[in-house]
């Protein structure tokens, strides 16, 4: 029997709700497969602070990095907000995704039939189906550059530094148009070259990356029109390739194109199979403990771990399409809607998991 190890970061607010329902799911797989995963539970964020004063302590590093993949609930909450941006929850987790070398981002945007309906985009524009995903670098850019507070003209000014350097455009270009490969072979390059310098090596880097993928359809566009774009026509778009603080803003917006922030997985990886895995959602702390989250995203997010990570393809798709069954008849209270049946987090969960057995 194949034993993995997962090391769980629960996190705030909603955090050991939602991860909870994912491990139910990823213990029925288990069973049902023949494999056997040891967890491990370690403390990051708003939790973290509390215990140890700091929102990344160095044991979860090294309990994240004796792992095969990680599980990430959610961060942060009103309780931390006033803290010094270091001492942040959400500094926990730009950290950790340093420390494991996390680079990778990708976010699918996937509008499940059933939901169709909730998406605030037209049916004439989506049309049958959305499947968009989203490559973000994850490491590097301003989220990472220098930043500071100075006096400019005796007024208090601050600043930070949008810096990428070739290696680092190389290795997410590559991961764009691997997975590419794999989908529609169609990269769409998101970026703001006519303006901003780091933007121009971007650009002038994946152009040469793309000389390694003739299949792979290659084409740019500025972040603004990119934004109108996927408003305007989503359907045009196969995998979207850009920088760390543009991925951010456009793959939240094709969240709630896609219907429910609270249905959308994210996987961020390394150059090996060690990947974080997590929903995109925030914690939610206004309905903690209220048994009302909806945990589907974070059970999405282990089908992505089972995929990537542990190289279980059939899995995976076990989760999705048990995602996709229990939608046609339940919803948490953010996706309900008249006919369906309304349930709890816990309640989801066991649907899910009844589905995979």
């Amino acid at each position: 029997m194949k034993n993995y190890k997962i090391t769980l970061l629960k996190g705030d607010g909603i955090g050991p709700e939602i991860v909870e329902q994912a491990v139910k799911a990823l213990n029925v797989l288990a069973d049902k497969h023949g494999f056997h995963i040891e967890y491990t539970d370690a403390l990051l964020g708003g939790v973290a602070i509390d215990a140890t004063g700091v929102p990344l302590p160095p044991e979860t590093v090294e309990a994240c990095k004796a792992a095969d993949a990680v599980l990430l609930g959610a961060v942060g909450g009103y309780k931390w907000d006033t803290l010094p941006g270091h001492l942040r929850p959400e500094a926990g987790l730009l950290g950790i995704r340093s420390a494991l070398g996390l680079y990778a981002n990708l976010r699918p945007a996937v509008i499940f039939g059933p939901l169709k309906s909730a998406s605030p985009i037209k049916d004439e524009i989506i049309g049958d189906s959305l499947d968009i995903m989203v490559v973000r670098e994850l490491t590097g850019g301003i989220y990472f550059g220098e930043r500071g507070r100075k006096e400019v003209k005796g007024q208090p000014a601050a600043f930070d530094t949008e810096m990428y350097t070739v290696p680092e455009i190389e290795r997410i270009a590559r991961v764009a148009f691997d997975v590419a490969r794999k989908r529609n072979k169609k990269v769409t390059n998101v970026d703001k070259a006519n303006v901003l310098e780091s933007s121009r090596l971007w650009r002038e880097t994946v152009l040469k990356v793309a000389e390694g993928y003739p299949d792979v359809e290659l084409n740019h566009l500025y972040v603004d029109n990119a934004a109108m774009q996927l408003v305007r026509n989503p359907r045009q778009f196969d995998v979207i390739l850009t920088s760390n603080i543009f991925g951010d803003i456009l793959s939240d917006e094709a969240s709630q194109i896609a219907g429910s922030i609270g249905m959308l997985a994210s996987a961020s990886l390394s150059d090996g199979t060690l990947g974080l895995y997590e929903p995109i959602h925030g914690s939610a702390p206004d309905i903690a403990g209220q048994g009302v989250a909806n945990p589907l995203a974070t059970i999405l997010s282990a089908g992505m771990l089972l995929r990537y990570s542990f190289g279980m393809e059939q899995a995976a798709g076990q989760i999705d399409a048990a995602v996709a069954a229990v939608l046609e008849t339940a919803r948490t209270p953010d996706i309900w809607e008249e006919g369906c049946k309304r349930v709890s987090t816990a309640e989801m969960g066991d649907l899910v998991c009844a589905l995979l057995k």
